[in-house]
């Protein structure tokens, strides 16, 4: 039935024409743009010169599971700088701009797309482009282009990220660009890709396709279709659409907008941006009231139609519990308000193993695979006066100077990025323990070691604070240890506490006694190291051996 309703849409949306067969898809795509500025011999771009970057994803997680591939109507041989065929998901998970030199290839499809990209000499048929990416042959040269199988490409498993491409000339050189990297890549030139494509790469390619439900943890587009927009817009809410071949689950209301752990320094930021300048003569400013005090971020300078992030570095309760985070400021921000929960990891370590412990049955678990985000970049911007002077005369001989100076503006950009280290080791008191190999009922260590490289004000990032570590026997669940912190500067470690349940008070975790011969994977999630556009994680494993077990080590024999 979801298939039949899936076709249904999409005939609907092509109203009488006679069209190529429709594979069963399900289109979350809007569309909008208008009008274009008039072009210079180094800056332009041509109406229809575009193209769309196709990334298929698995519907289970949300995860590629194809390499991006670009379809464009032109052969693009004349493309001079590409940024490596990278997709908004992966940009989301902390992939940098990187502009590569030739080599850029496009492909055509069996059959010429529509129009993608508004311009001031037509707008594209935002239905024409949802019936397109519908088609059985669209599809089908999808899945040729990716190796994909077709029947397994439709089968309701995964779902199609469509980003739209534009082609143009920059400070007289040709550049392919979806509108995630042109966003970027005007951070990277501070601004100067806005001062002279503002209409393409901030209006119309941004607002070629974005979604009216949200997927793939990007939220539905409700704002303007024909206005210019901001680089942290764009890169968070704008330039993409998704087919799906199975019906979509909307997705669950939010009961906190952010998750921070008890006793641990974070770094809270909103966008704020605002239609006319602010400067050191009248700056921009916002107020965080947390948990009953006031932070503030204050003297932040922004050009005329810009935006940039307000951030305060501040330390959560020591106690469970649900905060609101209220912020006022003098520009427009992203939120007003943030629900925070404030969760304590240190509240559900494993039971005390017993010998008679037993789990028939049981087979190892595979390895724990989540996203790792080790580096972020944000910024901000600087301001100061240009003194132009003029000479006014009276006529007589006489006269004034009067300055006409304006403000200029410069991007100061920040990163900080996350390594670190895990080791686990068999304990002191494992008597046959050999190497990394021990046998099953007894302890083992681990300890991290990380580190913070940033050359932002150390006032806005924080060391990694915490880690916790899971284990095989509870499938990488139901139980975990939060280790202790040795320290939790720029440089910091980490070791498991003092278990309990050992009899000499070590810092270990017991195997249990029926765990299988074979490989015992220790998986840590390496969490809270905090910056304003976000916290760095970092997610290791680390492998010992299990060979026989703490039994083998004692037999009862007659007294000598």
């Amino acid at each position: 039935m979801k298939k039949i309703l899936s076709v249904l849409l999409c005939l609907a949306m092509l109203f009488s024409l006679s069209v190529p067969a429709l594979a069963d898809g399900n289109p979350n795509i809007d569309g909008g743009g208008g009008g274009m500025g008039q072009g210079t011999s180094q800056n332009s771009w041509t109406p229809g010169r575009d193209g769309v970057r196709v990334t298929i994803i698995r519907d289970s997680d949300n995860t590629p599971v194809s390499a991006p591939i670009d379809f464009s109507n032109q052969g693009n041989g004349d493309i001079v700088v590409h940024f490596q065929y990278i997709n908004k998901i992966t940009y989301r998970n902390g992939a940098g701009i990187a502009p590569k030199k030739g080599g850029y290839v496009s492909r055509k499809p069996s059959n010429p797309m529509p129009r993608i990209i508004s311009s001031g000499s037509g707008n594209a048929n935002i239905e024409a482009i949802r019936s397109y990416f519908c088609r059985e042959g669209t599809m089908r040269d999808i899945a040729a282009a990716t190796g994909f199988n077709y029947e397994d490409l439709v089968s309701g498993s995964y779902k199609i990220l469509l980003e739209p491409i534009a082609y143009f000339k920059y400070s007289g050189v040709m550049f392919a660009m979806t509108a995630t990297e042109a966003a970027l890549y005007n951070k990277q030139v501070a601004g100067g890709l806005r001062s002279k494509m503002v209409s393409l790469t901030h209006k119309n390619l941004p607002l070629a396709m974005f979604l009216e439900t949200p997927d793939l943890g990007f939220p539905a587009w409700g704002g303007s279709t024909t206005d210019k927009q901001n680089d942290d817009t764009i890169i968070a809410q704008l330039g993409l659409g998704i087919v799906r071949f199975s019906e979509h689950d909307p997705e669950p209301p939010k009961e906190s907008d952010v998750t921070y752990r008890c006793d641990t320094e974070v770094v809270t930021s909103v966008l704020l941006s605002t239609g006319s300048q602010k400067t050191p003569d009248n700056p921009a400013y916002a107020t965080f009231s947390i948990n009953g005090r006031t932070y503030s971020h204050t003297d932040i300078y922004i050009p005329e139609g810009g935006s940039q992030l307000a951030w305060v570095k501040w330390r959560t309760p020591k106690e469970p519990g649900v905060i609101t985070i209220t912020i006022r400021s003098n520009c427009s921000t992203s939120t007003n308000h943030i629900t925070a929960q404030i969760v304590d990891l240190d509240k559900n370590p494993p039971p005390d193993p017993q010998a008679n412990d037993r789990n028939d049955g049981y087979s190892i678990p595979a390895k724990p695979s989540k996203p790792n985000v080790t580096s972020l970049s944000w910024g901000e911007w600087d301001c100061w006066w240009h003194e132009y002077w003029v000479w006014h005369s009276d006529g007589d001989g006489g006269g004034y100077y009067c300055d006409h100076g304006w403000w200029e503006y410069a991007w100061i950009p920040y990163s900080a990025s996350l390594i670190a280290t895990f080791k686990t080791k068999p304990d002191e008191k494992s008597p046959t323990a050999t190497g990394r190999q021990m046998k099953s009922g007894y302890g083992l260590n681990a300890s991290v070691s990380a580190q913070v490289r940033s050359n932002a004000p150390s006032s806005q990032i924080t060391g990694l604070q915490n880690v916790v570590a899971y284990f095989p026997e509870f499938n990488y669940a139901t139980y975990w240890r939060l280790l202790k912190r040795l320290n939790t500067d720029l440089s910091s470690s980490f070791e498991l506490q003092k278990n309990k349940y050992s009899t000499y008070g070590r810092p270990s975790h017991f195997s249990p006694v029926w765990f299988p011969d074979g490989r015992y994977t220790t998986y840590a999630e390496c969490i809270d190291a905090w910056t304003p556009a976000g916290m760095l994680q970092i997610n290791l494993t680390d492998d010992m051996t299990i060979k026989d077990s703490v039994f083998d080590d004692w037999h009862i024999g007659p007294a000598r």
